[in-house]
């Protein structure tokens, strides 16, 4: 049986991709370097991005399950421009959120903006979409550098599955003809995404998954297969989806990069 991520898992390794973030913001030459997967961002502004975020969501799950919505951030939370203190910062804001998240536990309600969603507004589900949002900022970071490195598997394999849930999954109509996407990580699992007017539902695929010559579903087909690394790329436009291996009709993909759904 497939299984996301425990909830020690997903604490230690944002630990681990905010070190890796912060490693890659004392590598660089400047930080006013453009990054290139968010063009309108400098270095310093994807850092700022980081810590305030983090600690906004810090303050999230500790307002508990009776939060209305994303709460602020107690005290200075200016980014600091100097790099050793913006380094120091970027580690208390990761302390911060790991710090509130050990605290709830994995089970407590939390407020989130997924509420119509197929993954639940609990403290363990921002714990795991934490997690993806720090392992593709920390991407961007290195690509700003001049050395992205892909994402650890163990991140990647739960990646795709995670965006699927929870920023894909919607009862928001969709307004084309009825789809179903496939996407296969060659790690060796598979997920399917049926579109209709009913909305947008994700449901994992039997392993082995099934071959490029199955019997396809009726109506609109399209599914894509590479590493999980580079479909959770992928998914989150860092990388064109054409760059993957692609089977049917590629326009879904298109559909699916403009379509807003109400989540």
């Amino acid at each position: 049986m497939q299984k996301t991520l425990e909830f020690s898992d997903l604490l230690r390794l944002i630990d681990e991709r905010s070190a890796a973030f912060r490693v890659a913001i004392a590598a660089a030459p400047d930080l006013d370097v453009q990054v290139p997967s968010c063009p309108e961002w400098t270095l310093f502004d994807l850092a700022e991005h980081i810590g305030e975020g983090r600690r906004a969501w810090a303050a999230t799950v500790a307002a508990g399950p009776a939060a209305t919505g994303k709460a602020e951030a107690e005290g200075d939370t200016a980014a600091p421009r100097e790099r050793e203190a913006l380094l120091a910062w970027l580690a208390e804001s990761t302390r911060q959120l790991v710090d509130a998240l050990a605290e709830a536990g994995p089970d407590r309600g939390c407020w989130t903006w997924w509420a119509a969603s197929q993954s639940p507004q609990t403290c363990g589900a921002v714990a795991r979409h934490q997690l993806q949002q720090l392992a593709v900022h920390t991407y961007d970071a290195q690509l700003a550098i001049g050395d992205p490195l892909p994402l650890p598997e163990e991140i990647a394999v739960d990646g795709i599955e995670e965006f699927l849930v929870t920023c894909c999954a919607t009862t928001g109509a969709w307004p084309h003809e009825p789809a179903t996407v496939d996407y296969h990580a060659t790690e060796g699992r598979s997920w399917r995404v049926r579109l209709s007017a009913d909305g947008a539902r994700i449901d994992r695929l039997p392993v082995p998954a099934p071959g490029a010559g199955a019997a396809h579903p009726d109506g609109v087909y399209v599914s894509a297969r590479a590493t999980a690394g580079e479909l959770v790329l992928g998914v989150y436009g860092r990388i064109p989806m054409d760059s993957l291996k692609l089977d049917g009709d590629r326009h879904v993909f298109d559909q699916l990069e403009e379509w807003a759904p109400e989540v």
